[in-house]
């Protein structure tokens, strides 16, 4: 019988006995043992090439060649197609191992017959001979490719899950069910202001208390975990080490052992705070008033709709309030608005802090607030309350340019008496308010039918004077200024009238404020700059000696960056001299934008027109300004020289006014003049000229040449 394949060659096979059938079958089930065997057998020699003197079937398998090729070095050595790199340290392990214990086992790396790289498990043994040297070395080669695969791609996972766990931006945690923590990674202890993971763990042993702002949250957080088997997006605010809150989003899972029972909870924690503060910055632009930080015009809308479902629920009243500052736009425009934006500030915490916690405060713009009060049970509980806040909006409000005596106006509906929706609500707290406006400023009114039948009369109104002017329904009355000492005219005040219809006059106390809120003042103030202007030329064209006419210009006109240039056109085009127009300006008006308004009176001063401060002592008057105004005249407000005669304050601020006005080189005129006593006392204190019914009233162009002119 020739030798197999997996037998040693011919020359070196020793001698194998036939003799009997059994040790044939012996035979036979020692190379199927052998050859079914998963790797390699092998027997080879102790020298540099590891010269195989036998190997199993196996051999193909693992190496992928066949045995020939490798017995006793034919085609290939054992040694070479041993990786390179692991060779010195295979045999270094194996004579260690042999040495020790007298066999060994390692794995390494071979170079398979297509060239792929395979990773085996050797085991051996040495055999001796009788003086105990190294014959040869015998053992078993297995491929563990797969394993070693399977190994390194779970050591792989372990390192990416490890950098991952170390590494990750996110906090993440382990935590047990009783609120301390098992596990945490270097994010999650910077979150909370820990310097290692390890600090963290031994520092929160009670997650509930020392962690979260609100304990309960704990609570919240497992029940949803076991109820789920997961949270997500769970926000809560927590303490830093440092004593800092902050908001966190958790997303965990609990994690149940066989028998049903949370045993820990996994899971991750992100810092909100920023995206919360955005959001809170958001809502507040979206729903709070920037200036004031008071409910803005949406929120107040949500806000009332809540109220009235409250109150029709409970059966009880709900108050809406509009509230509007008075004369707000003199200090507004006058001082410049960056002081209007402080006192807004300022009313406005005023009526926040005249309302309960419960209340609204909004803000709808410019000096508009409106007051949304719950519960009331009826009118005069909501007078008691507003009643307050008129005294709380009128103590005096102190800024770097003085100390100012701010009112405001009310104006109340009542749900549901006065309206089922909101905007109903609104709008007739609104026509309210400006009742209260016309009622004379700082007091509040209640809406009433009889409210609502004057706010038609008032759009009518409106309506009307925006017609006004094309259909030529203005004309002018003027009153004579006469001189103290010799009692001639020396000037009259062109004064609007408004005649609808025949029937039907309008007297300019009813109609000029309407005129100054809509707008309609610029236009209508042109047109009497216009006429009077027209007339005085007119009368000096009849041969009538010259004087001077004045014409009152609202603080609306003089605001229009082309009033000297509408002034001069007027004068070129009605051909008068400008020092025959005299333009009157409330001492009030001027004053609150002082700095604006010296640049101005200088170019109508340069212009040649005269500048008279009427109403003068009832304003914020500052010296230092005054002596820099271009102005003429000083008029003496009606107020004080009605009761000079027996009212001693009275006298004594004419009198101041007069000596101030000749001091500073200015004539000083008194308006309102009507009995001789009067004139007895401005006489005496050296006033300049003298107007009022004493003298005329106003009276038509025509009327007032053939009355005073001849």
């Amino acid at each position: 019988m020739q030798p197999t394949a997996t037998s040693l060659v011919p020359h070196e096979t020793p001698t194998v006995s036939y003799d009997t059938a059994g040790s044939t079958e012996t035979a036979r089930m020692l190379r199927t043992l052998i050859g079914n065997l998963d790797g390699m057998v092998y027997r080879c020699r102790d020298d540099a090439e590891w010269t195989m003197e036998f190997v199993s079937e196996g051999v193909r398998r693992l190496t992928g060649y066949d045995a020939s090729d490798l017995l006793f070095n034919k085609r290939v050595s054992y040694e070479q197609i041993t990786y390179p790199d692991d060779r010195e340290r295979v045999r270094t392990e194996m004579y260690t191992g042999l040495r020790a214990q007298g066999r060994f086992d390692c794995e390494y790396r071979i170079v398979h017959a297509t060239g792929e790289i395979r990773w085996v498990w050797e085991r051996g043994t040495g055999i001796y001979d009788i003086h105990g040297k190294l014959q040869a070395i015998e053992g078993l080669i297995q491929d563990i490719t797969v394993r070693k695969e399977s190994s390194q791609a779970l050591r792989e996972a372990e390192r990416r899950y490890y950098n991952l766990f170390e590494n990750a931006i996110e906090g993440i945690f382990r935590t047990t069910t009783d609120g301390q923590y098992l596990d945490a990674n270097p994010a999650l202890a910077r979150i909370y202001g820990f310097d290692s993971p390890a600090e963290l763990i031994a520092q929160l042993k009670d997650i509930r208390n020392q962690l979260y702002v609100e304990p309960s949250r704990r609570e919240e957080f497992m029940a949803l975990a076991k109820s789920r088997g997961s949270v997500s997006g769970f926000e809560s605010q927590v303490y830093r080490k440092s004593g800092e809150v902050i908001w966190i989003s958790e997303n965990a899972r609990a994690v149940f052992n066989e028998g049903g029972h949370v045993v820990c909870y996994e899971g991750t924690v992100e810092d909100i705070t920023e995206r919360k503060l955005y959001q809170a910055r958001i809502e507040q632009q979206a729903n709070f008033d920037t200036l004031t930080g008071l409910a803005n015009r949406s929120l107040l809308h949500d806000r009332l709709q809540q109220g009235i479902r409250s109150a029709a629920a409970y059966g009880t009243r709900l108050a809406v309030v509009f509230v509007d500052l008075d004369r707000f736009k003199f200090i507004n425009d006058g001082l410049g608005h960056h002081v209007g934006d402080e006192l807004l500030r300022a009313m406005a915490e005023r009526l926040r802090s005249s309302v309960r916690d419960g209340d609204t405060v909004a803000r709808l713009g410019g000096d508009e607030f409106v007051l949304l009060i719950n519960g009331q049970r009826g009118p005069d509980a909501v007078a008691l309350l507003l009643e307050r806040m008129l005294h709380a909006i009128a103590q005096p409000w102190a800024s770097p340019q003085g100390d100012f005596n701010v009112t405001c106006s009310m104006g109340v509906a009542l749900y549901p008496d006065d309206g089922a929706s909101a905007e109903t609500l609104l709008k007739h707290a609104d026509q309210a308010m400006y009742r209260a406006k016309e009622k004379g400023r700082n007091n509040f009114q209640f809406f009433t039918a009889e409210l609502n039948a004057l706010i038609t009369e008032r759009v009518e109104l409106e309506n009307k004077l925006r017609r006004a002017l094309e259909r030529q329904q203005f004309s002018l009355h003027y009153q004579p200024r006469v001189d103290m000492r010799t009692r001639r005219i020396t000037g009259a005040e062109a004064l609007i009238r408004w005649h609808i219809s025949d029937e039907e006059a309008t007297p300019p106390s009813r109609f000029i404020p309407v005129a100054e809120e809509i707008g309609l003042i610029v236009p209508i103030g042109k047109w009497v700059l216009r006429a009077a202007c027209a007339q005085n030329k007119a009368w000096q064209d009849a041969g009538l000696p010259p004087f001077v006419v004045s014409v009152n210009v609202s603080v609306r006109q003089f605001r229009q960056d082309n009033l000297v240039q509408t002034i001069a056109e007027v004068l070129r085009e009605t051909g008068l001299e400008a020092r025959y127009l005299e333009v009157e300006l409330t001492e009030s008006a001027v004053m609150h934008d002082a700095d604006q308004f010296i640049a101005m009176l200088g170019e109508l001063n340069d212009l040649g027109v005269q500048i008279a401060l009427d109403d003068f002592g009832t304003g914020y008057s500052s010296l230092s300004y005054l002596k820099r105004f271009p102005v003429d005249r000083l008029k003496v407000d009606r107020s004080f020289v009605q009761d000079i005669g027996h009212d001693h304050d009275d006298a004594t601020i004419v009198r101041t006014i007069i000596a101030l006005g000749h001091n500073l080189g200015l004539k000083v005129v008194a308006e309102g003049v009507e009995t001789e006593q009067q004139i007895d006392f401005l006489r005496a204190n050296d006033c300049d000229e003298l107007q009022g019914y004493y003298f005329g009233r106003p009276l038509p162009g025509e009327e007032f040449r053939r009355a005073f002119l001849g």
